[in-house]
């Protein structure tokens, strides 16, 4: 009996990470096909995938790591497994990025592959942003911009990080007339910076008369402080917008009358998939305007209006608006002044986004009751979700059960942000418990909620296992180094 007892002692429990399941295959294989189909900086440089054509690379991709993967793992077979989770995480996103680099490869006749792009040499892509912040007199522009002039392939540009005064903007002029009827995509963020008002309206002026009529699908005006006087300087190019997909109006001093004004100029958006109106000085009164742009594009999938000074009744408002919305995948309100009638008001609409991706609702104040609607609504609906933010928000232990069932719900989950509450121990454990369930988990966040060791404790222990989980952060938390 006494010679069995030493072998008990140091028996130990094998947990084996690798392989995967099916179902945490397949789940990779469908997330990196939305990927490989959401436009991005490289889908405007290199083309965006079809449906079809991004599902066929995403199923090789994930082939192709899970054989290298598995190499590693045969060449370990005392090991866990963690490693070969790793490279087949790293694998993934190197096979992914070369894919998105490469771009649509095409349609295959009669077995010869046929390029939908044309000829590969042809640039479709003019982009003088990469270069030092400065100003750009006419001179240089005349040097710089000269690819623009005679024939050429360019459907979409950018002049994004050079500052254009009223000499470089007569050297560009007659250079975008001339293609305006190609491009697709133009970019002029961060194109007026440091010059007197003046001087930056009328470039404004003499960009937007060039570029009037051009049937463009995305159009980028953030980081120039337009104000209303700039919002108007644009007219001529707003206005002749039909067939406008995304959006961007980020940091641009957009003020109560400025929003007037982008509601008045842009009349047709229908289409119109992304509008971002982040980090202005909006306030209520802008947050009607701007809820009027909302109600008349039902296409909408992202919309981030994050940081607007947007209060009770500005948020009722987007919140009601939200409703004409229902392709919805990414919605961003961060930092505004909500309340919890706005966050009720919001809850109401949830339901109505069956495509949720991701919904960012820090810092709105919407403490225990509009949290807890919130939650319930998410409960029900947004059965992808894929990134859950309500940091900031005075949420206590009172309403943890509502979100720890929203969070159990949501097995595509891959972050967490809860920051800056006050769940205690008491949600803690109560969040940790809806954790178990979620196998795509990557990033927590429960820092700043006045946890202890106890409750640091259950979190870690409901996330350690997971393949590809990356961070836990429960710092400025009460943990000691006293433990129980």
């Amino acid at each position: 009996m006494d010679s069995t007892v030493p072998s008990y002692q140091h028996r130990t429990l094998s947990i084996k990470l690798w392989p995967p399941s099916q179902s945490t295959r397949s789940m990779l294989v469908g997330r990196m096909a939305r990927n490989l189909t959401t436009p991005s900086i490289f889908s405007r440089k290199y083309g965006l995938l079809n449906k079809y054509e991004a599902e066929k690379d995403a199923k090789e991709i994930e082939d192709a790591a899970f054989v290298t993967a598995t190499q590693h793992f045969e060449k370990e077979p005392d090991g866990d497994g963690s490693s070969a989770v790793q490279i087949y995480a790293k694998e993934s996103s190197k096979l992914m990025l070369e894919v998105l680099k490469r771009g649509p490869r095409g349609k295959e006749e009669n077995g010869e592959l046929i390029s939908e792009k044309g000829d590969a040499a042809v640039e479709t892509v003019f982009d003088i942003s990469g270069g030092r912040r400065a100003f750009i007199d006419g001179e240089e522009a005349s040097e710089l911009l000269k690819p623009l002039m005679g024939p050429n392939s360019f459907t979409n540009i950018c002049f994004s990080n050079r500052s254009f005064g009223l000499d470089a903007a007569h050297v560009v002029e007659p250079m975008l007339i001339s293609i305006k009827d190609q491009l697709k995509e133009v970019d002029l963020s961060d194109f007026i910076a440091g010059r007197p008002e003046a001087e930056a309206i009328e470039v404004m002026n003499i960009f937007s008369s060039a570029l009037e009529g051009a049937v463009l699908r995305h159009l980028n005006l953030s980081n120039n402080a337009m104000g209303e006087k700039g919002v108007r300087a644009f007219r001529a190019l707003l206005k002749s917008q039909n067939d406008l997909e995304e959006l961007y109006l980020m940091n641009d001093g957009i003020s109560e009358e400025a929003a007037k004004a982008v509601a008045e100029l842009i009349p047709f958006t229908e289409k119109l998939k992304v509008l971002h109106f982040h980090n202005n000085m909006t306030g209520d009164e802008g947050a009607f305007a701007i809820a009027d742009v909302m109600k008349r594009s039902p296409a909408l999938e992202d919309f981030r209006c994050s940081s607007t000074r947007v209060g009770a009744e500005g948020g009722v408002a987007l919140a009601e608006a939200l409703g004409a919305c229902t392709h919805l995948k990414k919605l961003d309100l961060r930092d505004n002044m909500f309340g919890v009638e706005a966050g009720v008001a919001l809850s109401k609409v949830i339901p109505v986004f069956a495509d949720l991706t991701e919904i960012y609702l820090s810092y709105l104040n919407l403490e225990d009751d509009g949290a807890e609607a919130l939650a319930n609504a998410l409960k029900e609906s947004a059965p992808s979700l894929e990134i859950l933010d309500m940091a900031g928000n005075d949420i206590t232990a009172k309403t943890a059960v509502s979100v720890a069932e929203c969070i159990s719900s949501k097995q595509f989950l891959t972050k967490l942000n809860l920051s800056e509450n006050e769940l205690k121990d008491e949600g803690a454990g109560l969040i940790s418990k809806a954790l178990e369930g979620l196998g795509q988990l990557s990033e927590v966040d429960l820092s700043t909620n006045l946890i202890t060791w106890s409750g640091a404790k259950l979190l870690a222990e409901a996330v350690v296992q997971k393949p590809g989980f990356k961070l836990l952060n429960v710092n400025a938390n009460f943990i000691s180094d006293e433990r129980d």
